[in-house]
Order: C-alpha cells, then structure tokens, then sequence
C-alpha cells in the first residue's frame, strides 16, 4: 500500500471533520449565525465520505486509525485558527497517537491476524 493516498485522504477527512464541529461549535457557543452550524452539518457529512475513500477495506482499521489524525488535526486546528499554544503534554500526546496510526495503518501485515 503506498503511504500518500492515505495520509492525503486522513488529512482531508480531518479538514472536513474539525472545520464542520468548528464551524457548529462557532454557532452555538460563540453566537455566530445558524447557517454557520448547516455548513458545519454539511463539512460533517463530506467527512464521512472522504472516510469510504480509503484503499484499506476494514471500516475499524480506517476509523481507528483516523482517530490518531484527529487528535493531532485537532490541536493544530487550534493553533492555527484559534491561537491555542499546546504544552508539552498535548504534543506528546499528539505524537503517541500519530505512532498509532502509523502502526495501525502501515505495519507490514501477514496471512494470519
């Protein structure tokens, strides 16, 4: 399996999917019109189809794995568009859970489980 698709498509999915609960969130929490919480619906939505693009089959492996890429997404998510500044316990955390999709999704598989 070559790397780029997967790590362009996790990245997509993390822009739709942290973007849409930005974009609710902005509505509900920081008084921003009701339209910004529908746009938010639909970003979530494409998510979910950026999701079925993956080359891996397995349903759990992709959405396990991406779980790692939202984590990491969403902390830079809030220091670009928020101006949150993660300690060192979030960035750590962040590279653990990058480890893990990189285990989950490129770890060289055999025949057997």
């Amino acid at each position: 399996m070559t790397i780029l698709k997967p790590v362009v498509l996790f990245a997509l999915a993390a822009l739709a999917e942290i973007g849409g609960a930005w974009l609710i969130w902005q509505s509900v929490r920081e008084d921003r019109a009701w339209w910004w919480a529908g746009l938010g619906v639909m970003a979530l939505g494409l998510y979910g189809f950026i999701a079925t693009l993956q080359p891996d089959a397995h349903f759990g492996r992709i959405l396990a794995a991406y779980g790692g890429v939202f984590v990491a997404g969403s902390l830079a998510w809030g220091v670009v568009v928020d101006g949150f500044r993660p300690d060192r316990w979030d960035l750590t955390g962040a590279a653990i859970c990058l480890l893990g999709v990189a285990v989950i999704m490129f770890a060289p598989r055999g025949s057997a489980p």
